[in-house]
């Protein structure tokens, strides 16, 4: 029932309208949530995924739903999946990702500025949301998105992706598979 509910709300709040590399925000939500869903990934991650840009990210700062809302996000996908979606949209990249593989590395909370170590679950599941989310960024636009450096990135989190986050990380951005 939460994915239908949380569809529904994507729908209500407009993500059809947002546009989005390879087509719209909408779309691009629905692809996350499926490449999550390949890959096993647990329930509360894949329900992150189709919700993960409800309050922006660094990379990308449309907010369908305001910070205040955290409540009813967590009434309607679970407390577990809307911290993960918090999480995400709280990164702070530039100060959080370089360290981020590392399990004492602190982590920048763009909306707070504060910084904390993330345990080791939410590492995994911050890595492995963000894995997908830039894959589906590279499909829809290679030329743009498919850098060294997102390779480099996201190899460089290897220990904290699922193998079937890991081997689609190398099929697609390594240029030497």
């Amino acid at each position: 029932m939460a994915t239908a509910d949380a569809v529904s709300l994507l729908r209500t709040l407009g993500a059809e309208d947002v546009a989005h590399p390879g087509g719209n925000l909408f779309d691009h939500l629905v692809r996350v949530h499926d490449e999550l869903t390949e890959w096993g990934a647990p329930r509360e991650l894949r329900l992150a995924g189709l919700c993960h840009a409800l309050y922006g990210t660094d990379g990308f700062p449309v907010a369908l739903f305001g910070l205040d809302r955290r409540a009813e996000v967590a009434a309607l996908i679970g407390a577990d999946a809307e911290a993960l979606v918090y999480f995400y949209a709280s990164c702070d990249r530039g100060s959080s990702y370089p360290e981020f593989a590392d399990a004492a590395a602190e982590f920048t909370d763009r909306f707070t500025g504060e910084r904390h170590v993330p345990d080791a679950a939410a590492r995994r599941a911050f890595a492995e949301l963000t894995a997908a989310n830039e894959l589906d960024v590279v499909r829809a636009h290679p030329e743009v998105s498919g850098t060294p450096e997102l390779y480099g990135l996201l190899s460089g989190w290897r220990g904290l992706l699922s193998d079937r986050a890991a081997h689609e990380v190398e099929r697609v951005l390594n240029p030497h598979s």
